[in-house]
């Protein structure tokens, strides 16, 4: 049974603001990327279990994707994905520990 993906308002200001970032130098780029993102996002409806557990937050339900640089981290509920945050992997996750 596939899940609904669902975004959370801070995850798609995440994303949004990824592709203004990279933008600056590369439109092309930034279309890739964010591209990229929602495209493994999409995937997460029939394979949630896909991506491993945060290693930082010890929660068996909260997952996360590698996505090019950046860490797609969403929880698994029992009929949908919830998409918490895309941040990048040195960005330290205690600044969205609270989306939890």
């Amino acid at each position: 049974m596939a899940h609904e993906v669902i975004w959370s308002p801070e995850a798609v200001e995440d994303v949004e603001s990824i592709g203004a970032y990279i933008q600056r130098d590369s439109a092309h780029y930034a279309q890739a990327v964010v591209g990229k993102i929602v495209d493994v996002a999409k995937t997460l409806a029939e394979f949630p279990q896909i991506g491993r557990m945060v290693p930082e937050l010890e929660d068996p339900s909260v997952h996360e994707c590698f996505v090019y640089s950046y860490r797609l981290i969403y929880r698994v509920e029992s009929s949908r994905v919830l998409i918490v945050a895309v941040v990048h992997g040195r960005r330290l996750l205690e600044r969205v520990s609270d989306r939890f």
